[in-house]
């Protein structure tokens, strides 16, 4: 499955009632595994939860542990950045050279990587001999 049509139809499921700002996340694990995710807004968080935490929270749910590669798309002029959140979360569960494609709905992609997006990121490393 490619991740670019499943992150475009989860994007559709997508409960924004308060922005009407759709995203669609899928991610492929390195067991080659698809999981997408939604952004959810409600009226107490507006800004809701992001699809790219969705996408992770559905693959440790299926005890998948490692990000091979991310796809995101939203519906708007530029390709949409996960925010600084998601962009942990990524760093997390992702070496740093994972690619990472940011996208818009009109086809315009963005190719980076979990480094590019979050230089620096803390790691377990940083808790080495604690």
């Amino acid at each position: 499955m490619l991740l670019k049509d499943a992150a475009l139809s989860v994007r559709e499921k997508a409960y924004a009632p308060y922005s009407n700002f759709k995203v669609g996340a899928a991610i492929r694990a390195t067991s080659g595994q698809v999981f997408s995710g939604c952004n959810v807004e409600n009226v107490a968080y507006p800004e809701g939860t992001c699809a790219e935490a969705g996408a992770i929270a559905a693959m440790v749910a299926a005890g998948e542990q490692e990000l091979a590669e991310v796809y995101v798309v939203a519906s708007s002029p530029q390709p949409v950045p996960p925010c600084g959140g998601c962009r942990q979360k990524l760093a997390e569960f992702g070496k740093r050279d994972v690619k990472v494609t940011l996208a818009t709905i009109d086809g315009l992609e963005l190719e980076t990587t979990i480094g590019q997006l979050l230089p620096g990121a803390f790691d377990a490393s940083h808790m080495e001999g604690t």
